[in-house]
């Protein structure tokens, strides 16, 4: 219980310093944690400041905006005494190194305080380069003073961690107006140029006027003679055409009359072969019809007798298919009448010989009374039970409305079929009694089979030696 109690205090301890010491920090700003653990700077990301352990420190990111003057008059290389006013663009260094140096300087500082803490440096750097120029260039070369400025300021901003992004001068001044001196020289030298220049251009504006009006009247003149040559050759143009087209409506006027005649004529003529050609041709359309309807006939005669025969065709098939498996179906019930009569003889010849070799085990144990009473006495009892055993092997043929035979045989197989049951059955008995039967009878009938060759035997008893007499 104890131990769950402290880890369930060591849980709660690790969610609290979680809590408390989870710090984020925005893109703008550097977050720098130290202490306990190696420094490190969080920019835009979270991490975990242990309480009490560790510190966090913030160092600004934004870019400054910084107004760069100088305070009184500076000599410069011509010993014009001038004041600057510049803009600077300035924000701390983005590598490791730069914000480690500029938090020896900068850290937790705001704006204001890091801006008081730049002028100086920059102001410094300013008069630096103000004395180093003459004002005309200074003037007329604002790009260049901002240059010289940013590559002399540059390296005592990055001994602070800071970097400069932009130098932009608003003005410049000097005690003896020797600016706008300047100024004025620059603006009589453009007035005289400028004048200069009007004179030139309108020079220039009354030839390009009179060239103009001098092209214009000889383009005038050139253009109403060229129009009169053109008219004139209109007129002669027309003339001749309309010589040409009388001679041609002359001879079209007589051509149209030879032409209408002879289009008269072939007309007639055309009329005439046309006549004729539908004559013709109503008298092949007649005859095709004739032809036509001759086929048709034709057609719908022999379609019919074709119908017909296919007709009478299919039915002889069909009767014939019918009459045959009339026939099959019959062959097949007979035979199977034949299997079922044949199959219940054998199985009930079969019951009664299994039956009478059951009773012979019985028969078997009566063996030796049987042969108190002698040979005579057995072969009446044999005698006596054939007739039963016959009518038992014939029975079930009592019960057979209709007996039909095929094959070799017939009735006489039917017979041989009843003597070999009754064989069977005796020879059952003989089995299981160790009786031959045959010899048996023969011997009490007093037959003796005697051969010259063969002495008769007689069978008591299988399990005991066989007697021979001669």
């Amino acid at each position: 219980m104890e131990i769950l109690f402290g880890i369930l205090a060591v849980v709660a301890l690790l969610a609290v310093i979680l809590l408390i010491g989870y710090v984020k920090a925005p893109p703008d700003t550097a977050y720098m944690i130290s202490g306990f653990r190696k420094p490190r700077i969080l920019i835009g990301k979270a991490g975990i400041r242990i309480p009490f352990l560790e510190r966090l420190d913030k160092l600004s990111l934004k870019m400054f905006s910084v107004d760069v003057k100088t305070t009184d008059y500076v000599p410069n290389a011509e010993y014009i005494n001038v004041k600057v006013d510049a803009t600077v663009k300035i924000r701390i260094g983005q590598s490791e190194e730069m914000m480690s140096l500029a938090s020896k300087f900068f850290l937790n500082e705001g704006e204001e305080m890091i801006i008081r803490r730049v002028q100086d440096t920059l102001e410094g750097n300013m008069r630096e380069i103000v004395g180093q120029m003459r004002l005309e260039e200074m003037v007329t070369d604002r790009k260049a003073f901002g240059e010289r400025v940013q590559e002399n300021a540059i390296p005592d901003l990055q001994k602070m961690g800071l970097e400069m992004i932009s130098f932009n001068v608003q003005s410049f001044s000097d005690q003896n107006n020797v600016i706008e001196d300047l100024g004025i020289d620059n603006i009589s030298q453009i007035k005289k140029g400028a004048a200069v220049a009007k004179a030139q251009a309108d020079r220039d504006i009354a030839i390009a006027q009179a060239q103009a009006a001098k092209e214009a009247n000889d383009a005038k003149v050139q253009s109403e003679m060229e129009i009169a040559e053109k008219q004139t050759s209109l007129a002669i143009r027309q003339a001749e055409l309309k010589q040409q087209s009388d001679v041609k409506k002359a001879e079209a006027d007589a051509a149209y009359s030879i032409q209408e005649q002879a289009q008269r004529k072939s007309i007639e003529v055309e009329s005439a072969n046309a006549d004729i050609a539908r004559a013709e041709r109503t008298a092949e359309l007649k005859a095709k019809e004739v032809e036509v309807t001759k086929q048709t006939l034709d057609a719908e005669i022999r379609a019919k007798a074709d119908a017909e025969r296919y007709a009478a065709q299919q039915a002889a098939e069909a009767e014939l298919f019918r009459r045959t498996k009339e026939a099959e179906a019959k062959m097949i019930e007979r035979q199977r009448e034949a299997e079922g009569i044949r199959a219940v003889g054998e199985a009930e010849a079969e019951a009664i010989r299994l039956k009478a070799l059951a009773e012979a085990e019985g028969i078997d144990k009566k063996a030796e009374a049987m042969r108190k009473y002698g040979e005579a006495a057995v072969i009446e009892m044999i005698m006596a039970a054939l007739p039963e055993i016959a009518k038992n092997v014939a029975e079930p043929l009592s019960k057979v409305d209709k007996i039909t035979m095929y094959g070799e045989g017939n009735s006489a197989k039917l017979i041989s079929d009843i003597v070999n049951g009754t064989t069977q059955v005796t020879e059952g008995i003989s089995a299981g009694m160790g009786i031959d039967i045959k010899s048996l009878i023969l011997g009490a009938l007093g037959g003796k089979m005697v051969s010259d060759n063969n002495p008769p035997v007689v069978i008591v008893n299988p399990s005991e030696e066989t007697p021979e007499k001669e």
